[in-house]
């Protein structure tokens, strides 16, 4: 295949339904590839569906699974998850590499190429490259849908070594063939999953929450031609959310201005819609009851940081000193993460939070039998519980029980925050039925309480 580079382009479809994701929008050029001469889209961005991975939408939806079985899942997941995040928290230049694959909880369908090859991916704002497997493919984990082949696809194009994307990788995450100059990657996960292949740009197609869908080219990704490990056989790879240069929210960030918004469904009403992701000038959110926190510049600058400085258990406000000796607050102590079911907190903190629990609901303490949970009550019949508010810096938000505490077993209700050595990290459940709005270019994150069965 002949390699050159790259020419921006977007362009509208005639209607189609893809199913999984169907979408809203049209835009006319693409960062960081300036179309020259184009001029500033006038359209307000473009929304997809968000599938919860337990949704009975899911490819991986098992019916012969409870919601109980699914809740303790999806725990379990989150523990994975973070005790990645605990360990790149001390190995900072190899953080990202650690992600756990299968950590994200929200597929979306996208399709790729010319003629369009339809993948199902993990939308995960802890990841940065978005990639998929590819053909040929050796070894590869097993994939129930095609594999995209590039050689088939007019709108393959390699991505060169010394180009700003192939920079972008870790000096251990790139190489480059010498014969051919293509910017190869390398990427290793916590769990000792990879994947290893070509960097590449491809035209890519997404469904929308209207029925245009709508071409997105070039957009740098990662082409698979080596991956294994313990990967979902019905997922083709991962779209990365974060906020480094690789990510798909910063590739867009000249069309979306930088701004992106969701709205997760309750675990409670999956089964009837669906999540909502929005990019672009159309994701802003405002209004009376919208709180915003700034982001903190961190590295790795994959994650979403913010500062978390106290809860609330009704009246009684907790600060969040993270265990700093000095008794101040550290900046960026909180990631935002949409991949992780549970919140994790800091656990000398998490100490006095759960005895402040303990006096605050009127029911029997008991002791979660599988032990995953540090905080369960006996719930024989209605519990009066408490909203617990977490402040944030200048952004106070109130979380109802539904946030806070799941029923784990039929006479079982447990709290949804956990213990962490080190990272913290506000999960998905803490952030359904809000409206999560991020601004990359005023670098904050804004949150609306939302019924986002409507939104």
């Amino acid at each position: 295949m002949p390699i050159h580079s790259s020419s921006p382009l977007i362009s509208q479809m005639a209607t189609t339904s893809f199913g999984f994701v169907t979408i809203v929008i049209c835009f006319i050029s693409l960062s960081p590839f300036p179309l020259l001469g184009a001029a500033a889209s006038p359209d307000p961005g473009f929304s997809l569906n968000l599938i919860h991975r337990d949704s009975p939408l899911s490819p991986l939806y098992n019916p012969n699974h409870t919601d109980f079985d699914r809740l303790r899942n999806a725990f379990s997941r989150s523990i994975s998850r973070v005790n990645v995040f605990k360990t790149k928290a001390v190995d900072i230049n190899s953080f990202q590499n650690d992600l756990v694959p299968n950590g994200g909880e929200y597929f979306m369908k996208m399709s790729i190429g010319t003629p369009l090859v339809e993948v199902i991916v993990i939308a995960d704002t802890g990841s940065d490259l978005t990639w998929v497997q590819c053909l040929p493919c050796d070894p590869c984990y097993r994939q129930k849908s095609p594999l995209f082949d590039p050689s088939r696809s007019s709108s393959y194009r390699h991505m060169l070594c010394g180009s700003r994307f192939c920079n972008a990788l870790d000096v251990s995450e790139q190489a480059c063939t010498m014969d051919t100059n293509i910017c190869e990657y390398h990427y290793s996960y916590g769990d000792k999953s990879y994947t290893n292949g070509n960097l590449a740009t491809e035209k890519f197609t997404i469904g929308s929450t209207s029925s245009r869908p709508v071409h997105l080219s070039p957009i740098v990704f990662g082409c698979g031609t080596g991956n294994g490990g313990t990967f979902d056989e019905l997922g083709s790879g991962i779209v990365g959310l974060g906020g480094g240069a690789l990510s798909l929210v910063s590739q867009l960030s000249s069309i979306i201005k930088g701004k992106f918004s969701y709205c997760l469904v309750p675990l409670s009403e999956q089964s009837n819609v669906t999540s909502k992701i929005k990019f672009g000038t159309d994701s802003v959110i405002s209004g009376p009851q919208v709180v915003s926190t700034p982001l903190v510049s961190k590295q790795p600058d994959t994650y979403y940081y913010v500062t978390l400085e106290a809860i609330s258990v009704g009246n009684k406000r907790l600060p969040y000193t993270n265990g700093l000796l000095n008794g101040n607050v550290e900046k960026g102590n909180v990631i935002i993460d949409s991949g992780t079911t549970l919140t994790f907190l800091d656990s000398e903190f998490f100490t006095e939070l759960e005895r402040v629990l303990e006096e605050t609901v009127k029911a029997e303490r008991v002791s979660d039998p599988r032990g995953l949970f540090s905080v369960c009550f006996r719930s024989a019949g209605d519990i009066d519980l408490p909203v617990i508010a977490v402040h944030f810096t200048d952004a106070d938000v109130k979380l109802q029980p539904l946030n806070t505490f799941v029923k784990a077993d039929e006479d079982l209700l447990c709290f949804t925050m956990i213990s962490s050595n080190q990272i913290g990290i506000f999960g998905n459940l803490a952030q359904m039925d809000f409206l999560v709005g991020y601004d990359l270019e005023k670098r904050t994150v804004s949150f609306e309480p939302t019924d986002c069965t409507k939104h």
